[in-house]
């Protein structure tokens, strides 16, 4: 066994299986949405509670067990980042989200656009803490928007406090990225 391994080979790609699971979640998150009755779904978000659990226990193991892959550095990022942008999406159109939230989708659309770019000139990319904390947010919020009443309130604001979050944590992306890309 090699020494920087401490599970099993096989056993060491279960965090990017997770990864990948969790991206085959979102065309059957998007079906349960999409038939809910105006974002309102138990089942929906279900399986959105799976894809956030998922994305905790994937980075979990893959740092634990020492097997971080260029892949899951990658993948388990948009992953998210897909789950998300899906559910803002669905959310506001079936009315439960404002529209000033298509900006979550937006900045991630800007950052999956110019990550490549900013790799290419010698960017690591690196999932920040506070991006991680957004990410919760964004999971939880939205998760509970989907099983709440429309007029239920407290599940905005967690939704605005990770929205916040995920603003402060792409500021400190870009002055990362400012630092370590040659010009």
């Amino acid at each position: 066994m090699d020494a920087a391994r401490t599970v099993p080979a096989p056993l060491s790609q279960l965090p990017n299986a997770l990864t990948i699971a969790r991206l085959a979640l979102i065309p059957v998150y998007v079906v349960l949405v999409t038939h809910a009755d105006g974002g309102h779904s138990w089942t929906a978000a279900a399986v959105f509670g799976v894809a956030g659990v998922t994305d905790q226990i994937d980075g979990y193991l893959a740092r634990r067990w020492h097997v971080e892959s260029g892949f899951g550095k990658i993948a388990d990022p948009l992953a998210d980042r897909l789950m998300i942008d899906a559910a803002v999406l669905l959310l506001w159109h079936a009315g439960r989200l404002p529209w000033v939230a298509l900006a979550i989708p937006a900045r991630d659309v800007f950052l999956i656009a110019v990550t490549p770019l900013a790799l290419g000139r010698g960017y690591r990319f690196e999932v920040n803490f506070l991006g991680k904390v957004a990410t919760w947010f964004m999971y939880a919020s939205l998760g509970f928007v989907m099983v709440t009443r429309e007029s239920t309130s407290w599940p905005l604001w967690a939704f605005w406090t990770g929205f916040g979050i995920a603003a402060v944590s792409l500021l400190l992306y870009t002055r990362k990225a400012r630092r370590e890309v040659a010009v």
